[in-house]
């Protein structure tokens, strides 16, 4: 039986824990991808999907005594978390998650917030503390250890109650227009530049009608 302590979340509440790096890359993404279900490839997207080949699919191994578990299916009944972890290596009983990232060794908060909210999910499903992942980068080979400290345990909580608040009120956020548009797989539906020019926008209401030389008004709406 659920227990009557933890929140009752629907599906609809429920969140990915990809959303919770969408959303700290850019909420209006974040949006776009959850709310609107708009998805667009780029390089970039293409060379994630390359990144995930090798663990999209379930398969459980051991390796010098450590159990690898591949796309492993995780939730958060606390949080009204779901999602799947790239790789969860156990070391002794404890799950020490790995999220696997097509660039080469950068440090990004949104990763942390994404591989954070893995071990939140781990540590309730388990029952056991995960006090640190790592983020492989795929075109370095090399991991990059991340601690799940109690600023980013509540920076990925907060996540949580922000993309949950953004679904819940079914409305885009305004455009960032900064230079996270640039590699953006969605910059051709976002628009950020032409939403974010207010005063682009207003001077086109102010046409919107426009008098033609015989005094008659024309409408100049497509």
């Amino acid at each position: 039986m659920p227990d009557p302590r933890l929140p009752s979340f629907d599906d609809v509440d429920l969140i990915l824990v990809s959303a919770l790096e969408h959303w700290s890359y850019c909420p209006r993404q974040c949006a776009l991808i959850h709310l609107d279900k708009v998805w667009d490839e780029n390089l970039y997207t293409l060379r994630g999907e390359h990144a995930h080949e090798k663990v999209d699919v379930p398969d459980t191994d051991i390796r010098e005594g450590i159990k690898i578990e591949r796309a492993l299916p995780i939730w958060s009944d606390r949080l009204g978390l779901i999602g799947k972890a790239d790789v969860v290596e156990y070391h002794g009983a404890i799950p020490y998650p790995i999220e696997y990232k097509h660039g080469g060794r950068r440090r990004h908060v949104h990763d942390e917030v994404q591989l954070c909210s893995q071990a939140l999910c781990l540590e309730d499903m388990t029952g056991q503390t995960v006090p640190q992942g790592a983020v492989y980068h795929f075109s370095s080979r090399r991991r990059r250890e991340v601690e799940f400290s109690a600023p980013l345990r509540e920076r990925t909580e907060e996540a949580v109650r922000q993309v949950r608040a953004l679904l819940r009120g079914q409305r885009l956020p305004p455009p960032v227009n900064d230079a996270r548009c640039e590699n953006c797989s969605l910059r051709e539906s976002c628009l950020p530049t032409v939403v974010a020019d207010v005063a682009g926008l207003r001077a086109a209401r102010r046409t919107l009608f426009s008098a033609e030389p015989s005094g008659r008004e024309s409408c100049t709406k497509s």
